[in-house]
């Protein structure tokens, strides 16, 4: 007898042609919606880019004429976070388009972008959405559920955003951390895309996890093996510091270029009168101006983003028992002392400030909080007496950029400083002086305050030196030759 095709064979090869149909249709959709890739013989336009001049005028911002733009230099920065509070990748996106590359910059849209930033035809922001409120609970115990869910929310609109909503580039730099899913994502498109990817770290991300999680957590040591493994995919790697370098080199395996933080040009000393008018303007200093004007007074500035690396406490606990020492007969000055940024451990210490003041632990110090323009901001850098740092640093070997702010503006520094990187930053009695408790900070201020001025004016002196060190300079010796700008 010949082959018979049963009900039964029937059945299954119409199942399997079926399934080869649907696989073969879903193949052949997504070869045909892959993002296109990079071609350096389309990266050409001559001179200034119309599409972003015409969207520059509609905003009624100013556009310079005749910008040359070099070709096969076109950048994606991705920045999974607040374009407006990542002044670094700002400064790489300045940089970049000073040189003549064209620059996508890709990220939340949440506060105030860098004006020099906005006006810059060859920039384009590329806003991307946030993750729905309930999925940015802070909850710990929520927090293995809504992590996956936001993770793939944020993966989505990032693979949206630099494979659809931005032409190909050359190179792709990634703001580390966040990692997860920056990195996945940015590998994949860069390699569908024939882009060379680049990592900026600011830092580990598993680190800054642990603050939440603990160390152990397996949520933290998944996050660690994530990071290991994409950083390979990477055809460069810059740090903020040498001995974050030296950790990619010796426990990662790859090779990076320090490219250390330095203040942009808006971070500068200001003269005398420059401050006194600043003092009487500034809501939050116009009704002190006159006392800080005398030696009666002192004008302290921290800039935290109040998260978990920085103990805000530390400095509540030295104040309130610095203010218990300023009585008439020590001759210390009062305080006050201004707080800018914003994040979610702000209302907890606000709470504990007013507690403070209720029980009158805080009577020769006022602590006022702000959140300023760029420009406000740099000017109350220059008219401080001193700045504080409470950034701790969840791996080591990162550094805070608000003390190289505020370094621009030829301002002392005292700061957290049990930590590896921190001398690549902070000359101990020369620049700034490190701490490791709340006593130890209480003693620095009663010391640089107190009666012998000759300790705060060599700091002085030496955070005026470090203000000549400039981001330009710096970006071109690094960054300028690795997307060979320079």
């Amino acid at each position: 007898m010949g082959f018979q095709f049963t009900d039964e064979f029937n059945h299954w090869f119409e199942v399997v042609l079926f399934l080869f149909l649907f696989v073969s249709t879903v193949f052949s959709i997504c070869l045909l919606t892959l993002p296109s890739q990079y071609d350096p013989y389309k990266d050409r336009q001559g001179t200034i880019l119309k599409e972003e001049e015409e969207e520059a005028r509609k905003a009624g911002r100013p556009v310079e004429k005749e910008v040359k733009f070099k070709p096969g230099r076109t950048v994606q920065i991705v920045v999974l976070g607040d374009i407006g509070r990542s002044p670094r990748m700002q400064y790489h996106a300045s940089s970049i388009a000073k040189h003549g590359a064209r620059v996508y910059l890709i990220g939340y849209q949440e506060s105030e972008i860098h004006p020099d930033i906005l006006s810059n035809p060859l920039i384009k922001i590329v806003p991307i959405a946030p993750a729905p409120a309930f999925l940015r609970s802070s909850s710990k115990a929520l927090f293995p559920i809504i992590a996956p869910l936001k993770a793939i929310f944020q993966a989505r609109s990032v693979y949206r955003a630099v494979s659809y909503r931005t032409e190909p580039g050359r190179w792709m730099l990634v703001q580390n951390p966040p990692s997860i899913p920056t990195l996945a994502v940015a590998s994949i498109v860069c390699f569908i895309r024939n882009t060379e990817l680049v990592i900026d770290w600011h830092n580990f991300g598993y680190s800054i996890l642990a603050l939440k999680l603990g160390p152990s957590h397996p949520l933290v040591r998944v996050s660690a093996l994530y990071e290991r493994v994409f950083s390979r995919f990477a055809y460069h790697h810059l740090t903020v510091t040498n001995a974050m370098a030296r950790v990619l080199k010796t426990q990662y395996g790859v090779k990076a270029l320090s490219l250390h933080d330095r203040p942009a040009t808006l971070f500068r000393p200001i003269s005398a009168q420059e401050r006194t008018k600043f003092l009487a303007r500034l809501p939050e200093t116009a009704q002190y101006a006159q006392d800080l004007a005398s030696s009666k007074w002192k004008l302290l500035v921290s800039s935290t983003s109040w998260t978990p690396d920085e103990d805000f406490s530390v400095l509540l606990e030295a104040l309130s028992t610095y203010s218990s020492q300023a009585t008439p007969t020590t001759s210390l000055p009062k305080i006050l002392a201004i707080i800018t940024g914003k994040g979610p451990l702000k209302e907890h210490y606000l709470s504990r400030i007013r507690a403070l003041n209720q029980d009158k632990k805080l009577l020769n110090v006022i602590i006022s909080t702000a959140w300023l323009t760029p420009e406000d901001y740099a000017l109350l850098l220059g008219s401080a007496d001193l700045g504080v740092s409470l950034h701790t640093s969840s791996s080591g070997v990162d550094l805070p950029m608000k003390v190289v702010d505020m370094f621009g503006a030829g301002l002392p520094v005292v700061g957290w400083g049990k930590f590896e990187a921190w001398p690549e930053l902070v000359k101990e009695d020369v620049n700034g002086k490190g701490f490791d408790s709340s006593e130890q900070l209480t003693q620095q201020l009663v010391q640089l305050f107190g009666n012998d001025q000759t300790k705060l004016a060599k700091l002085k002196e030496g955070a005026m030196k470090e203000s000549e060190h400039r981001w330009d300079e710096e970006w071109d010796r690094v960054g300028g030759k690795l997307f060979k700008l320079v």
